[in-house]
């Protein structure tokens, strides 16, 4: 594994990120809905027992990679659900017979979880990520098993071909049949099956080409049928480019972070990777708390989906 974090032009070391930024309990915050959600999934009811709970397991995941969402606590805290979109998302899980939901990046899951528990049905769903001990630790924090929550997990380099290929969008059906999901080995077979693809905190993680790159292998795996959707958030800027920014007063703590304007974000969908005028997409910027950057600091995000039309 890689001691850098995969960050623009990053000199940022796994080693300085925990230098600047140790566990500490004291960012911990949970309440309202996610509260109630994370009590009904563990059957934990009281708030101390759960908050040691969710600390236990978050030191773990540290020590596979300390991730800024882990260490802020990010991984309980909804995004799917609030993305606009998520309602028909649901609607499409409950309507195509067929249908398939891909949470790329998806750490332990909540998202999918939730989207399960809201109707999207749990055996077609598809969870990926870089690091498997991630969903491991996804089934201790929310006391499941792979019966109880039946989603299929694929480990996997979004960057690899083996895992995920980059081929162009279907405009018709492909002919090849949908996969049995629990026998998977690779997102690959997917190619034109995949309803809904939900990927939050990911894009800003790489820089232009490598964006281009996830963007045009997503979209191979994107059923053609109108309606069909990936949705994310990320972070980005009011103008396409590079802004460099630092968390602590050394140059080991600065890094660059290449981001897309809701503008550019369209073009790159709308025309480059899929044929113009095939999809709708939906672009705003959100000012948000930055994981990234020194407590309190803000930073500009893209809440977006883009759907098939």
């Amino acid at each position: 594994m890689s001691e850098e974090l995969p960050l623009v032009d990053s000199n940022i070391t796994k080693q300085t990120f925990l230098q600047h930024f140790p566990l500490d309990e004291k960012v911990y915050s949970l309440d309202g809905d996610e509260l109630n959600f994370l009590r009904q999934q563990t059957g934990i009811g009281d708030e101390e027992l759960l908050k040691r709970h969710i600390l236990k397991v978050q030191a773990e995941a540290y020590a596979v990679y300390p991730y800024p969402c882990i260490q802020r606590f990010r991984f309980l805290h909804f995004k799917l659900p609030k993305l606009p979109g998520y309602d028909r998302l649901l609607k499409l899980g409950q309507e195509r017979p067929d249908a398939i939901l891909l949470d790329l990046g998806c750490c332990f899951g909540n998202d999918v979880r939730c989207a399960a528990a809201d109707g999207f049905p749990a055996k077609h769903i598809i969870a990926s990520d870089l690091h498997a001990e991630y969903w491991d630790l996804g089934h201790k924090l929310f006391r499941s098993t792979n019966e109880s929550f039946p989603a299929t997990f694929i480990a996997g380099d979004v960057f690899d071909p083996a895992h995920l290929a980059i081929i162009p969008p279907f405009y018709s059906r492909p002919e090849a049949p949908i996969p049995d999901l629990p026998t998977l080995t690779s997102l690959n077979p997917l190619r034109g099956h995949v309803t809904a693809i939900h990927t939050s905190l990911f894009f800003h993680l790489f820089g232009e080409q490598q964006q281009q790159h996830v963007a045009r292998a997503l979209a191979g795996l994107l059923s053609p049928e109108p309606g069909s959707m990936i949705m994310g958030l990320h972070a980005a800027h009011s103008e396409k480019g590079l802004k460099h920014l630092s968390f602590g007063q050394d140059d080991e703590a600065t890094f660059s972070l290449f981001g897309h304007s809701p503008e550019s974000w369209t073009e790159l969908w709308n025309g480059e990777v899929f044929k113009k005028g095939t999809v709708k997409v939906d672009a705003q910027l959100q000012e948000r708390d930055s994981d990234g950057g020194a407590p309190g600091s803000k930073v500009m995000f893209l809440i977006w989906c883009v759907t098939r039309l």
